[in-house]
């Protein structure tokens, strides 16, 4: 919070950027002022244990990584400068206050905020603020940076009737800026639209539907962090998580939340979530599909309650000299009133020995005896409760259970009566059943079948909040994997159902949200692109009637004429490809060629026969390598400035059916932020004339 005095502003009227700039080394001393205090922090005479010590330590250490001074990321981004004063200590007077937005909060010696962090709602107004309602702002100020160093200034006057409506150039040079490295917060740049998903309310699950280049990873992680920033003691107690599509994906966004001081988020896979076996095996797409199919859920359930046994024997416990039976009538009431209810088969299992050794007890005292609850828990050790209880209510193993499922196909036909049809139950079952649930090739539709069987066994713990990106490709099996991690969470949903690769990728929303077990949450869609050129958006939108017809084509607010470039090569496509990496990478910024994945051993032996340095995907670029080659399967997420596509039909063709080839084709077309050279010595798919 701050007002200006005049002295301040005079020397803004004559010097503004010397101003703003003395501001700044303020700040950042105000921040290294601010580390060194916890720092030189002495816990000795305030811990309590040597547990209570570690816990603390681990939080002022937590602190100190937070308090970081990242060089070349600007301290703040953004000034409002209000019409009236918003806080109590400054009401007395006429004026305004002035306030600068950055991605966290520095206060000075005295405890005055010289940077207010983005997520607070006074700093709302700067992404929502406009000249039809403004918000009490008479003066936005962005601020453009090189190298850290603060070098420009731009101010829209808010409240000022006679200003007219034009494109912030620090705002779009903002959002151009050439790409190198891992992907960048986008806190400077949030539109109106991405700000109301970013700070909607912690409680609701939120889905968003978005095109290419809309910013809709972004938006995610930066709700992530504004939930933590507004609600940090409940979700710092419940915890949350980012699922991505893969480990490449995960490593691309992994210094987002960093920057925005968030240290404490977990990254997953969704194959990561579900590893409860190594997977070495594959199915077939069919296969694959059966496995990821809802109705799994129900085979499986049928599965782990196929042991339970209606009792009859009655159940006779020895005690002293004495004899308690509970007949076998009394013990099927038991039996079956812990079927009927919707608890964990485990849950069940653990209550059965009490509720029999209960009804042992009303028998001692109907005798004369007065049992405790000792007693009881006695009882329910005893050797004949638990023969009973293993006759009637077996522990499931969920690893072994799947493995039988998968081997067994009377215990399969049983399970999946009703549920499967016999082609359906012959395309689960292993052609040769592993002889152990050890030596068994499992594949990653199996690890989500265990994972699954898992949950009906114990309970998963809910996490607080979850975002899963990538969502549309993920089949209806695992969404209730990610679901059952949040069950009494929210989450984010990202995705874009055109760009959905896989044979059981989502057809809606609204079938996603009901297998996540989230059918209340609100849909939003992202239409406009901020980073994907307008013609190359345009190009790829042909394919939308093909793989999406129901979604709107999206646009781009960059008009970038030349962006597009389309080469047939009949003879030698290969040199052809080399040329087009050579002249992406005399333009400033990252280069990704993108083939299909059966290119990829060729064009990695031309490339290093050429001396043409190259990455794998996710990893981050330097001075010497921009270069990175992506096969097309994991081009889903990424972003380049400079994309060379090699032969679309490879794309198209090298996918199990041709929709998910055309809708691998889009992923792959819509990766760059400023160029696109498309080469190809086949046809192009006629879906693209």
């Amino acid at each position: 919070m701050h007002s200006p005095t005049p002295t301040e502003t005079a020397d803004a009227a004559t010097d503004p950027l010397g101003r703003e700039r003395s501001h700044l080394a303020a700040s950042r001393a105000a921040l290294t002022a601010m580390r060194e205090d916890v720092e030189a922090l002495d816990l000795r005479d305030v811990t309590g244990t040597w547990v209570s010590a570690q816990v603390l330590q681990k939080q002022v250490d937590e602190r100190i990584k937070a308090l970081a001074d990242l060089a070349h990321t600007p301290l703040f981004f953004g000034r409002l400068d209000y019409l009236h004063a918003i806080s109590e200590a400054e009401s007395e007077g006429s004026g305004g206050e002035r306030f600068y937005i950055g991605r966290r909060h520095v206060h000075d010696a005295g405890g005055d905020p010289m940077v207010i962090d983005w997520r607070a709602p006074v700093s709302q107004p700067f992404y929502r603020a406009s000249r039809t309602e403004p918000m009490d702002v008479a003066k936005r100020r962005r601020f453009g940076y090189t190298g850290g160093e603060l070098t420009a200034y731009e101010d829209e006057n808010l409240s000022d009737p006679d200003e007219s409506d034009s494109r912030s150039a620090l705002l779009a040079a903002e959002i151009e800026k050439p790409r190198v490295g891992p992907m960048r917060d986008i806190v400077a740049t949030i539109q109106p639209e991405q700000d109301e998903i970013v700070r909607a309310d912690v409680t609701g699950t939120v889905c968003v539907q978005g095109a290419p280049g809309t910013g809709k990873t972004a938006v995610g992680l930066h709700r992530v962090a504004y939930l933590l920033y507004a609600h940090r003691e409940r979700l710092a107690r419940t915890g949350t998580l980012v699922v991505g599509p893969n480990r490449s994906f995960l490593q691309y966004i992994e210094q987002v939340l960093p920057a925005l001081g968030e240290l404490d988020v977990a990254q997953a896979t969704v194959q990561e979530l579900v590893g409860h076996v190594e997977v070495r095996g594959t199915d077939t797409a069919g296969t694959a599909r059966i496995k990821g199919d809802a109705r799994m859920a129900a085979v499986l359930r049928n599965a782990v309650r196929a042991g339970i046994t209606l009792p009859a024997e009655p159940c006779v416990v020895v005690r002293g000299s004495r004899r308690w039976r509970v007949p076998a009538y009394e013990l099927e009431d038991i039996v079956r009133e812990l079927m009927g209810r919707e608890i964990r088969y485990g849950a069940a299992l653990e209550a059965l020995p009490q509720r029999i050794a209960h009804a042992v007890l009303v028998k001692m005292e109907q005798g004369g005896e007065a049992p405790d609850d000792r007693v009881q828990d006695a009882v329910a050790r005893n050797a004949a409760v638990k023969a009973t209880v293993k006759a009637c209510w077996p522990a499931v193993d969920p690893v072994k259970l799947v493995h039988r499922l998968l081997s067994d196909p009377e215990f399969l036909a049983t399970a999946a009566d009703g549920l499967l049809d016999a082609g359906e139950q012959a395309a689960l079952l292993w052609a040769k059943p592993p002889r152990s649930a050890r030596t068994a090739p499992w594949s990653a539709a199996d690890a989500v079948l265990i994972d699954e069987a898992a949950d009906l066994v114990h309970r998963t713990p809910s996490l607080g909040h979850v975002v899963v990106d990538e969502a549309q490709d993920l089949s209806p099996m695992q969404y209730r994997a990610v679901g059952r991690r949040c069950t009494t969470g929210s989450a984010t949903v990202l995705g874009d159902l055109a760009q959905g690769t896989t044979p059981w990728a989502t057809g809606s929303w609204q079938e996603a949200l009901h297998h996540l077990g989230k059918d209340g949450a609100h849909v939003e869609e992202l239409t406009q692109g901020f980073r994907v050129p307008g013609e190359v958006i345009a190009y790829a939108s042909r394919l939308l009637p093909a793989i999406a017809p129901g979604l709107a084509p999206a646009t781009s607010i960059r008009d970038l004429p030349g962006s597009l470039a389309l080469r047939h090569v009949p003879d030698g496509l290969d040199a052809a490809v080399l040329d087009a990496c050579r002249e992406a990478l005399d333009h400033e910024g990252s280069v990704g060629l993108i083939a299909a994945d059966a290119r990829i051993p060729a064009l990695a032996a031309a490339l290093t026969a050429a001396g043409l340095p190259y990455l794998d995907p996710g990893t981050e670029t330097t001075a010497d390598a921009r270069l990175t080659l992506v096969p097309a399967s994991l081009a889903k997420g990424l972003e380049y400035d400079y994309v060379v596509l090699d032969e679309p039909a490879a794309i198209v063709t090298g996918e199990p059916d041709h929709r998910t080839g055309l809708r691998r084709l889009y992923v792959s077309l819509t990766r760059a932020v400023s160029g696109l050279t498309v080469l190809h010595a086949e046809p192009l798919p006629a879906e693209l004339d």
